[in-house]
């Protein structure tokens, strides 16, 4: 399996862009996935620079409801006349950020005809799974980073019930591949229990300088407990990175754009 970062916050080459987002591009032996879009369409452009042929693609996973997850969904769907996109039912409600603007997706997709929703656990092939697990234990407690939810007219903390997650059994392994981990990186790990966990951490608001240290390091025992290997980036944040790489060594890793990994 290889799997190729499209967008994310940071690059490795010049010649490629970077925004606040996120998007991959997966090989597996069967199929040619899609997961995540960015905020934009900078993330087509990438792959084009990258030898990335998007109209080969077989199908879309959003991992949220978030603009900067979904938000290049539209331009995909101009190159890509076929492919179906699974979005979680819920990703379609109003999602808010910290300082109350609106931070869904745009409305827009749910009428384009290309969209599956998919419910808390939805098999798309052999060893290709989704999964919320929206009704299982948390272990560790969810930030919800003042994001919010609109519920039957009111706003409320998000509960991040439309975040879902790619499970990849492969040669023997188990692949996850989260977007931003908003039910806690380490719920999931502990869920999943993978071989390789990639994704985003949702540290980027805790100050490895100051209060965040504590919940940083504790994170980074809690996830070294399991033998995973992790990739990381975007809403996990530089400075967050490097403090827990400092602790969990080679078991963790950076994901710039247009980083290539291949996973044996």
């Amino acid at each position: 399996m290889k799997i190729w970062t499209l967008i994310e916050n940071t690059t490795c080459r010049n010649d490629l862009q970077a925004e606040h987002g996120f998007s991959l591009y997966i090989e597996t032996g069967a199929h040619k996935i899609l997961f995540d879009a960015g905020q934009s369409g900078t993330f087509a452009d990438n792959a084009a620079k990258m030898g990335i042929d998007l109209r080969q693609v077989d199908f879309v996973v959003l991992s949220h409801g978030h603009y900067d997850h979904g938000g290049g969904l539209l331009r995909f769907m101009e190159i890509n006349k076929t492919a179906p996109i699974y979005i979680n039912h819920n990703a379609f409600m109003e999602h808010y950020n910290s300082a109350g603007k609106y931070n869904g997706l745009d409305p827009k997709l749910a009428e384009s005809g290309r969209i599956i929703l998919t419910d808390d656990f939805t098999v798309l092939d052999k060893g290709i799974s989704l999964h919320t697990c929206n009704k299982l234990q948390l272990h560790s407690p969810i930030h919800h980073c003042g994001l919010s939810v609109r519920d039957n007219g009111a706003l409320k903390a998000d509960d991040f019930r439309h975040e879902q997650y790619l499970l990849i059994e492969e040669n023997k392994k188990k692949i996850l591949i989260s977007g931003c981990s908003h039910k806690g990186i380490v719920n999931i790990t502990h869920w999943f229990q993978p071989d390789v966990l990639i994704g985003g951490f949702h540290f980027i608001k805790l100050d490895p300088e100051k209060e965040g240290a504590d919940e940083l390091r504790l994170a980074a025992d809690l996830l070294m407990k399991y033998p995973t290997v992790y990739y990381t980036g975007h809403c996990t944040g530089i400075a967050q990175y490097e403090f827990l790489h400092n602790i969990m060594g080679d078991q963790l890793h950076y994901l710039s754009t247009g980083k290539m990994i291949s996973i044996l």
